[in-house]
């Protein structure tokens, strides 16, 4: 399994399994089958309400903790005052684990100084293994990077080959932060799964265009986690580490690049907005 060093030493696997939009009902199965095709770091969160679900798959399975790589992140409801530390321990209680391998701020809105120091904490005390953001672009992600203590390890943000993130992952670079792909597919936006780029590359190989873009990250030494319930298709996600893509084709890709996010466009006023009806919803 391909892995990646964080700035903290820690080692992380490129590919893994994401359960953002994994029905609660459905979350224990999903990563008993992720698991079972091989998966061994599962990324989820507070604001998905299923980290009991990997918790209960985890459990089951009978692989040693030390062999998992678990994220998850602090939704903004629990950034202010002591309910940051208290969410913490309520994740480990859900995650039926002493320590989680990554935790990660999930948006850039409210006390996230506060909620970052109670991470800071938990790392000092053997809670976490690594810390980091998610959704922080330049100014917020240089605001936190300059003025915590501890530098993230991992910056969790749109990242496909429409939305390539290459300004974004020179800054991170700056501080050791490595990038991490949420929406590898781009949820299938622009045609993602029958590009013809993607298609005729895809076609040397043997692999979808779906495995051709995630191994454009891979190669681009970003981590990514994508998500499916469908297990044949998790296995057609996982195996991508048999075949390397040439600098031609990873020129033809990169001119694929659209500038922007096309899930979520942070620098679109409007959709900061909607990310706000979003936190209001689960600012309880």
């Amino acid at each position: 399994m391909e892995t990646i060093k964080l700035n903290n030493g820690v080692e992380m696997p490129l590919v893994g399994y994401g359960v953002f939009q994994v029905d609660p009902a459905e979350c224990e199965r999903c990563v008993t089958d992720a698991l079972t095709v091989g998966y061994r770091s599962i990324d989820t969160a507070q604001a998905y309400f299923n980290e009991e679900g990997v918790g209960n798959a985890w459990r089951k399975s009978g692989i040693a903790r030390e062999e998992l790589f678990l994220t998850t992140k602090v939704w903004v409801s629990n950034f202010e005052g002591g309910k940051a530390a208290e969410s913490i321990d309520t994740s480990l209680r859900k995650l039926q684990t002493d320590y989680i391998d990554l935790l990660l701020i999930h948006q850039c809105f409210g006390d996230y100084y506060n909620a970052y120091r109670a991470m800071e904490d938990a790392l000092k005390a053997g809670k976490v293994r690594a810390i980091g953001v998610s959704n922080f672009y330049y100014d917020r992600f240089v605001d936190i990077a300059e003025m915590m203590d501890i530098k993230p390890a991992v910056n969790q943000i749109e990242v496909n080959v429409f939305a390539q993130q290459r300004p974004m992952q020179e800054l991170c670079a700056r501080y050791g932060t490595r990038l991490m792909a949420w929406g590898p597919f781009a949820e299938g936006m622009n045609g993602f799964f029958t590009n013809q780029a993607l298609t005729e590359i895809g076609a040397k190989y043997g692999k979808t265009p779906a495995q051709v873009g995630l191994r454009y990250l891979v190669q681009r030494d970003i981590i990514v986690i994508p998500k499916s319930v469908h297990k044949d298709r998790m296995e057609q996600n996982f195996n991508i580490a048999d075949f390397n893509l040439t600098d031609a084709d990873m020129a033809a890709i990169a001119s694929l690049d659209l500038g922007h996010g096309v899930v979520v466009n942070f620098e679109d006023p409007m959709q900061r907005v909607a990310l706000f009806d979003i936190v209001k919803k689960y600012h309880v």
